[in-house]
């Protein structure tokens, strides 16, 4: 069973990505195919779903700055959206009541707005996986976006609490003897080193925050977000969460999966579903309203609203404590679930696309921005720069720092990743902080001195993207890209980039050439160690 079940998922997301779809919506297409052969959910399913969104919430926690949370375009905007969507959900779903449809016959206030609730959320499963595989979780968009997940999560928690009744033992104080702690679990994590212990390492934080919070009457996946916050802010947790990633998308098609499982349909609940995926636009606007209210700039904005414009598994969590709890029919959580992969397959399908969206409706977008921008929105600059190094990730920082030794400030590095390019700052590096895919970016920095320009990000969607933008801008220099995969090399050709490095053929390369290098110089030595003592014999 565990085969078939696999197999179709296999298929399922096999298909998806033949057709350029995200393999995730052929995931959840599986579960409803397998729903209608006559499978159902079984706990060992389950229990791959909840791990996978517990390691997921725990790799969160290791790239999340605490910080980031009280910026008030992630707390203020995380509370409105969430109160002025409860307050208009709830209304449009009064309206739909006293349309002639089973499901919504004599649906309370009270119920109504938990409903509405359920549908608050966005999805964190399904925002982290696009902003991961499209690189863009340290961008300022993605960083906006998972702060507000974090924000729902904790809503998420609060209601649980409040709805179940289990009010946390009084022993909860003593987690904040974890504070303290913080040292011994980084050094624990630094001594794994980096081979299997590592991961082994991951599972062990993840799993032990889960259960010693839910020990406490704490919801678990809190304690897994948690102790990776506890662990973030370090080369070694960006390690560990590498690390963990193949783990964690392995046990995330079983969440996928499981969703399709839940229930099969029927024609009304259907037609309902789509009914309220409707209401996606509606989520979409005033997340955009509330960021440009908070001086983001308009491209942040658009991005940020776009990717969380979708429903959420916590959701399906919420609907299914009120089902239990005698709040909803059961038939609300089939329809909730619905909805939740109808929102996942927009979102996938529109986000692929999000840059060439944005950069045909930047002017209409730009009138709802504030003129004055917020001081980590301002554009970077530099001047007298021959060369820049985009993304500052193993093989570009080592890259910049190669070129820095010969070039000095002539050289320059750029990176999403704010901490990422202070810490080269401090080192006395030229380096500056800037998202490449971002057209207004190039319309804003002078590159017309600029000769060229080394793409070094693990996605060739994301080489390619900003070849074309560099082009647009005029850039008449050269661009060097790094490609993984032999057939990423003549996509990357064809897209404008003027020569491609493929670092796995062509670091041999350069390994040979550099111990080659050292046999002709140690050789050298050699010869003129002879020749010396031969001067010294004749004398």
């Amino acid at each position: 069973m565990e085969f078939l079940l696999l197999l179709v998922a296999f298929v399922c997301g096999f298909l998806c990505k033949f057709v350029s779809l995200p393999p995730l919506v052929g995931y959840l297409i599986a579960g409803f195919v397998l729903n209608a052969l006559g499978f159902s959910t079984n706990p060992a399913l389950v229990t791959i779903a909840n791990l996978g969104i517990t390691v997921m919430l725990f790799t969160i926690g290791l790239k999340l700055n605490i910080r980031d949370l009280l910026k008030h375009e992630v707390f203020f905007a995380s509370i409105a959206h969430s109160t002025i969507w409860i307050l208009c959900c709830a209304g449009i779903l009064f309206l739909l009541s006293l349309v002639p449809l089973a499901h919504f016959a004599e649906l309370r206030l009270e119920q109504l707005a938990l409903i509405a609730f359920a549908f608050s959320f966005s999805s964190t499963v399904c925002v982290v996986k696009v902003l991961e595989e499209s690189g863009e979780s340290r961008t300022r968009h993605g960083k906006v976006a998972i702060g507000i997940l974090v924000m729902q999560d904790i809503f998420a928690v609060l209601f649980l609490v409040l709805a179940t009744g289990q009010i946390p033992s009084i022993y909860a104080l003593a987690l904040f003897v974890l504070i303290p702690l913080t040292p011994v679990l980084k050094r624990l994590l630094f001594e794994a080193g980096h081979g299997e212990l590592l991961p082994l390492c991951g599972f062990v934080f993840a799993l032990g925050g889960y259960h010693l919070f839910e020990l406490v009457g704490i919801k678990g996946d809190l304690g897994a977000l948690i102790f990776g916050i506890l662990l973030a802010g370090n080369a070694k947790s960006t390690e560990l969460s590498k690390s963990l990633l193949s783990f964690k998308d392995i046990f995330l098609i079983g969440f996928f999966l499981s969703i399709g499982l839940t229930a099969l349909p029927d024609l009304e609940m259907t037609l309902i579903a789509l009914l309220l995926t409707l209401l996606i636009p509606f989520k979409f606007a005033l997340f955009f309203g509330l960021f440009s209210q908070l001086r983001l700039r308009a491209r942040t904005s658009y991005l940020a609203s776009l990717v969380m414009s979708n429903y959420s598994e916590f959701g399906l969590i919420v609907a299914a404590v009120a089902v239990q709890m005698g709040m909803i029919s059961d038939q609300w959580l089939v329809i909730i679930a619905m909805s939740v992969s109808f929102s996942f397959v927009i979102t996938s399908v529109l986000y692929k696309q999000s840059h060439n969206q944005y950069r045909r409706l930047k002017e209409p977008l730009r009138r709802f921005q504030k003129p004055r921008a917020l001081p980590e929105d301002v554009y970077p600059s530099f001047n007298d720069v021959d060369v820049l190094v985009i993304g500052m990730g193993r093989v570009g920082k080592g890259a910049f720092s190669a070129l820095s030794k010969v070039m000095g400030q002539a050289v320059c590095g750029m990176d999403a990743d704010q901490e990422k390019i202070e810490r080269l700052n401090s080192d006395g590096y030229n380096a500056i902080v800037g998202d490449g895919e971002n057209i207004d970016l190039w319309e804003n920095l002078d590159i017309a001195n600029l000769k060229l320009v080394l793409l070094a990000l693990p996605s060739i969607e994301d080489s390619s993207n900003i070849t074309r933008q560099l082009r647009n801008a005029q850039f008449e220099g050269k661009i060097v890209a790094i490609a993984r995969y032999e057939d990423e090399v003549q996509p990357l050709l064809d897209k404008g980039v003027d020569q491609v490095f493929n670092f796995f053929t062509d670091a041999g390369l350069g390994f040979a050439e550099e111990s080659l290098a050292i046999l002709q110089h140690g050789n050298l030595r050699a010869s003129e160690a002879a020749a010396a003592e031969r001067a010294l014999q004749s004398n």
